[in-house]
């Protein structure tokens, strides 16, 4: 079994990792066409919240997968 502090540890830097690479993804998305002229400010708290909740989902995920697979040894 992993330790407490390492297994926090590599939650804050999953979470981290995914809210970075998100980040860049949504980079890639024109938001400009679907914003009203003027309103830059919640286009962009809109971004970050988009950002947080997938990337959120994503290393929920795969810090699920991670601990699945740690405890299929267990099985035998």
């Amino acid at each position: 079994m992993v330790p407490f502090g390492q297994q926090a540890l590599l939650n804050i830097l999953v979470n981290i990792l995914f809210v970075v690479i998100t980040w860049w993804a949504i980079q890639g998305i024109h938001f400009e066409k679907f914003i009203k002229k003027g309103n830059v400010q919640q286009a962009r708290v809109i971004m970050i919240l988009l950002t947080i909740a997938i990337s959120s989902l994503v290393s929920t995920f795969f810090l699920n997968y991670l601990s699945w697979s740690l405890q299929l040894r267990l099985l035998l």
